[in-house]
């Protein structure tokens, strides 16, 4: 007769029936052959179940095989370990060097292709295709490396025209190939540009070495909905890369730049030094002798040299990417809500990169800096408020 799988509850109930029979003075084996198993089968289930109820021994079995199954998981991934660190030492960029490290692991570990191509991020396919070696493949790795010393601008789909020009049969895939084989990059264009510090006439020679030392100003152009123009005075603090103000309106000229800065002077403080751009409204009379009196440096830079206000237009580009070009204002009321409140969740919460990936004033969002509060700011909410109502 076939040997019978029993069950953990199966088992509890026969050596219940066997323990009620043995405390009626029946002995083991007459006990044993009435619940129909040997005595050998008694003690090892007494064993390993005895004591146990129903529904402990379904338990113990279930973590028995849970345990037998995590073993497996933790062999394999000792395994997988091994093989990476064995094999996968450095970049496996390309197909030729993954088939290499495929058939280390296959013959020194005894693992599947299958599993071996898996974890070594290898589709199978590539690792089964069968490298052409052609003749001319020589002659023509070296007349590309050639083409790619002469005309050390072109890439690879202009030296296959050339190669085409020459004779050779090829496509730009073939080319492409050897092109990375051999380690063949266009350098990047570089953009000619002035060394600011041969420039003896140059503003930013002065460089911000505090806060409140150097600010910059300049002015951002935009549309609403209907068409009409949207003006912006953009503020920040050179050395601490916050933006201290952004004025929007539908016009300003001279007297609104000094209003805005005035605003901003009454709770930061009056800077050193003030750098912009050579405009209608900095160069101003009335600007200049303004700054004067309050204590302030006006540095102007050279003509036509955006670059040397180099902080404000990086701020200007980060303004129109992230918050201009993504909106549609249809009144200047709103233009002014949403645009202040990116200007506080850029001070607040945008990490910046010059700062070791740290907003410019994070402890502007704290209780007690609510009343340091820009006057810009068109509208009345708690200041701590605005980056938890903003979707990030």
């Amino acid at each position: 007769m076939p040997m019978r799988k029993y069950k953990p509850e199966q088992i509890v109930t026969l050596l219940r029936q066997v323990e009620v029979g043995l405390a009626n003075g029946k002995t083991t084996p007459q006990a044993c052959k009435e619940a129909e198993i040997t005595a050998q089968t008694y003690y090892r289930w007494r064993k390993e179940f005895g004591g146990l109820k129903l529904d402990q021994a379904k338990r113990l079995k279930e973590l028995e095989r849970e345990n037998a199954k995590l073993k497996r998981l933790v062999a394999e991934l000792s395994l997988e370990k091994q093989i990476l660190k064995d094999v996968g030492r450095g970049k496996l960029l390309s197909p030729e060097r993954r088939r290499g490290a495929v058939r280390h692991a296959r013959e020194s570990y005894r693992v599947s292709e299958r599993h071996a191509c898996r974890l070594l991020g290898q589709w199978r396919g590539t690792q089964r295709y069968e490298v052409l070696y052609r003749t001319d493949e020589d002659a023509l790795t070296r007349e590309i490396v050639a083409l790619a010393s002469e005309y050390g601008r072109y890439g690879y789909r202009r030296i296959t025209a050339v190669l085409r020009d020459r004779g050779w049969h090829v496509g730009k895939d073939r080319v492409q190939r050897i092109w990375r084989r051999e380690g063949l990059k266009v350098p990047q264009k570089q953009r000619p540009r002035g060394r600011l510090w041969l420039n003896d006439g140059s503003c930013l020679r002065l460089r911000p070495e505090r806060a409140n030392h150097v600010w910059s100003y300049d002015f951002v152009s935009a549309m609403t909905h209907d068409g009409r123009t949207l003006r912006m005075l953009t503020l920040i603090d050179e050395y601490t890369r916050e933006c201290l103000a952004i004025r929007v309106a539908r016009r300003l000229g001279r007297y609104e730049v000094i209003e805005a800065l005035a605003d901003v002077m009454l709770y930061r403080g009056i800077p050193e030094n003030i750098r912009s751009d050579n405009g209608p409204e900095f160069v101003a009379e009335e600007l200049r002798k303004w700054l004067a009196n309050v204590g302030t440096g006006t540095l102007y830079i050279e003509p036509g040299s955006p670059w040397e206000n180099g902080y404000c237009e990086s701020f200007n580009g980060k303004l129109r990417d992230e918050c201009l070009n993504g909106e549609i204002f249809y009144s200047l009321k709103e233009a002014q809500v949403v645009i202040e409140k990116w200007r506080v969740v850029y001070n607040t919460l945008r990490p910046h990169s010059a700062l070791g990936y740290r907003p410019p004033a994070p402890a502007a969002i704290a209780p007690q800096m609510a009343a340091l509060r820009s006057p810009t700011a068109p509208y009345d909410p708690p200041f701590a408020s605005w980056p938890d109502e903003v979707v990030m």
